[in-house]
């Protein structure tokens, strides 16, 4: 309620002069309220003034000549009046009564029994709620607020974990509209049952989960790694429901996953360049024994000493292909399209995918993507990705899909293929050095890849599922085209092309 001291503006509305002036003489007659009262005759007029707010409280006549009071009362709270109403009536009627309290009147008041205490206790009640309720509003405008604002998904659900209200950031990140939500249980959205399982038993031996880490599904068949948090809270004294949150920790985990990378393939590094320099001392070694061996023993000895020969380069070639591998060299960077790249790695590989009878299809945008890269080395490392896609196929029905596509401000490259897949547990560790499932592979293409891609301050992601395929995405930062070169015809040439 208004401060003891503030001045109660009281607005009467009634068509009938010597019904307000009774009324307005019973409220002058309240002690300990500063009250100032005004009349308004007309509906029209009454309602500018409650849509104004000018007014803490009003009085409305039920009989309004050509409308009623509930009319008057209907109309301002359906244009968002706050400020308390009350009703009067000429003599009691309980349905009348019912009614304006449906309509949203405060209180209900009969003419002829009005006085002084009622009307006071009427004001200080109507007062008293009308601040609850603001409050009320104004707590529920914040939570809302923080509700659909939220860029983490928020969500409520019953018992069952069935989705019953969401915000805006759930829909964007499982892909779903509201709607669409309101049809899925949550651990239908969690990815693997072993997980789903685990979430419902958590659910049903605790009073909340904290920071549980989950993999959820979104509608394109997207994984993405999330924390999520549920309180169990009361929605009313006979249901309970759940409310929680859902932070997507994907590019956390890219960021981690690249730092780990990179942590390894430093580690590797250093290993390998200590093992070389064992290894080629005594490689030397053999070198010129060899040389020795070779003049002093007798033709016999020639085949021998070839063998000797052929294996010690083996060897050497071995240890420069490793040292590359491991400590990449600065590419030497020029304005460079992504396209006439890719299509060299693609001619490199035609032969492998015609003899597998691998169809390939290709989407450029119409105008080259430009880049600063080491031609050479972006050449290799589309090439590795490619030859990995043809590794996946046995004969017939391979596809490969490769897509180039320019955002506002770097480039997307996706390699996708239809192959045999790659399972969840060899998908961690694809980009290792030396880890490798080809029987006579050395584990050092998509490495080697990797180290390209990072080199030129790109990043590389792949997605898999066992029997469906594998994607490769590669992004890389956008360049300025070149003012010397008319580039839309050739852009637009090797757009849709086949194999």
């Amino acid at each position: 309620m208004k401060n003891s001291n503030a001045i109660i503006h009281i607005l009467v509305v009634d068509d009938d002069e010597e019904d307000f002036f009774i009324t307005s003489h019973l409220i002058q007659q309240i002690r300990g309220l500063r009250i100032a009262i005004d009349w308004c005759p007309g509906y029209e007029n009454a309602l500018t003034k409650m849509l104004n707010s000018e007014y803490d409280i009003y009085f409305i006549d039920y009989i309004l000549k050509t409308k009623n009071g509930l009319d008057l009362i209907r109309e301002a709270i359906a244009n968002d009046c706050q400020e308390p109403m009350v009703l009067l009536t000429g003599k009691g009627n309980y349905s009348v009564d019912v009614e304006g309290m449906r309509a949203g009147a405060f209180d209900y008041l009969e003419k002829a029994d009005l006085g002084p205490d009622k009307i006071e206790r009427s004001i200080r009640y109507s007062l008293e709620k009308s601040a609850a309720l603001k409050a009320l509003r104004s707590n529920e405008k914040k939570f809302r607020n923080f509700f659909e604002k939220s860029r983490d998904a928020v969500f409520f659900a019953d018992e069952h974990l069935c989705l019953k209200d969401v915000n805006t950031g759930t829909e964007e990140f499982f892909e779903y509209s509201r709607q669409e939500l309101k049809q899925f249980c949550l651990p239908d959205l969690v990815y693997g049952k072993r997980d789903r399982e685990f979430l419902l038993s958590s659910i049903h031996l605790a009073d909340e989960i904290n920071d549980l880490e989950l993999d959820f599904l979104t509608k394109s068949g997207k994984r993405r790694p999330c924390i999520l948090s549920i309180t169990r809270s009361s929605e009313s004294e006979h249901s309970l429901a759940f409310q929680g949150i859902i932070h997507d920790i994907t590019n956390l985990r890219v960021a981690e996953k690249a730092n780990l990378q990179v942590e390894k393939m430093a580690s590797s590094g250093r290993l390998i360049r200590l093992l070389a320099h064992e290894i080629r001392n005594p490689l030397t070694n053999i070198y010129l024994s060899t040389d020795e061996i070779s003049q002093m023993a007798g033709p016999d000895a020639a085949p021998y000493i070839d063998i000797i020969n052929r294996n010690t380069k083996t060897i050497n070639n071995l240890l420069i292909e490793l040292v590359n591998s491991s400590n990449p060299v600065a590419p030497r960077l020029s304005r460079i399209s992504l396209e006439e790249v890719m299509d060299l790695a693609i001619i490199k590989a035609a032969d492998r995918m015609n003899l597998k009878g691998i169809e390939l299809n290709t989407q450029y945008p119409g105008d080259p993507s430009w880049i600063e890269a080491d031609s050479e080395k972006l050449n290799i490392a589309f090439l590795n990705i490619i030859l990995n896609s043809i590794e996946a196929f046995r004969q017939g029905n391979g596809k490969i899909n490769i897509t180039i596509k320019q955002q506002a401000n770097q480039h997307e490259v996706i390699i996708e293929d239809n192959g045999c897949g790659i399972s969840d547990e060899n998908i961690n560790k694809l980009f290792e050095p030396y880890f490798t499932s080809k029987r006579n592979g050395l584990g050092l293409g998509l490495a080697s890849t990797l180290n390209i891609v990072n080199s030129h301050e790109g990043t590389i992601n792949v997605q898999s599922r066992e029997g469906t395929g594998t994607k490769f995405v590669v992004h890389f930062k956008k360049a300025d085209a070149p003012l010397d070169k008319a580039t839309n015809d050739e852009g637009a040439e090797r757009a849709g092309m086949k194999i």
